[in-house]
């Protein structure tokens, strides 16, 4: 990343903080970097530091990685998630996707992550932007219960787990309509969702019909 996109990034995050930068104005501060920058560009936005460790993990977790910028902007404008919704990223790391999409649309956000240092990390980059209607749970999604509108899933889980948590995700479906986007994992066997491409090849919708 040059110095000058670099400056950009410093810029837009004192805006964040301040609470002046938010919604479409963000959108296209994000739109405007080259398309290789971007995920590195946000977490300099966001102040992310190197990516951090995992710890151990229990059987059918998947170890951290973070979303790209295009998945998480992607599903935002294609869900599309609105200001009314309630988002819940299930295996949601240091936040990147909760705290982007919550400063794009408003949207409470809710991350929740078995992992207790990057909910530690996650909480306390929400502190230093200032960022409020954003929360982070330490639990294990396949044992918590659930309750959103739009729900994220980026590789988090395998195996007996998955199993699990698209069960505790049904049981909101069984109340309520939802849509589940999914990276790196496929749903199309799932009964009661239904599924929708989208602009990007790696990002997947489905909606509940349950």
């Amino acid at each position: 990343m040059n110095d000058a996109i670099r400056l950009r990034a410093a810029t837009a995050r004192a805006a964040i903080e301040a609470g002046t930068l938010r919604g479409s104005a963000l959108l296209a501060e994000i739109l405007a970097v080259p398309f290789g920058e971007r995920d590195a560009w946000i977490d300099e936005l966001l102040g992310f530091a190197a990516l951090p460790a995992d710890a151990e993990l229990p059987r059918g977790s998947v170890p951290y990685l973070p979303c790209s910028v295009e998945e998480i902007v992607t599903m935002v404008r294609e869900v599309p998630v609105g200001a009314d919704d309630i988002l819940v990223d299930l295996g949601s790391g240091v936040g990147r996707v909760v705290i982007l999409a919550h400063l794009l649309t408003g949207a409470r956000a809710v991350g929740i992550e078995i992992q207790e240092h990057l909910v530690a990390e996650a909480r306390a980059r929400c502190h230093a932007l200032g960022v409020h209607g954003v929360s982070f749970e330490h639990a294990n999604a396949a044992e918590i219960e659930l309750d959103g509108t739009v729900f994220f899933l980026y590789a988090p889980f395998n195996g007996e787990m998955l199993t699990a948590v698209i069960r505790r995700i049904e049981a909101v479906a069984r109340r309520r309509p939802i849509i589940v986007a999914a990276v790196g994992v496929e749903l199309d066997s799932v009964p009661w969702l239904s599924a929708r491409t989208t602009s990007c090849v790696s990002l997947m919708l489905y909606d509940s019909h349950a």
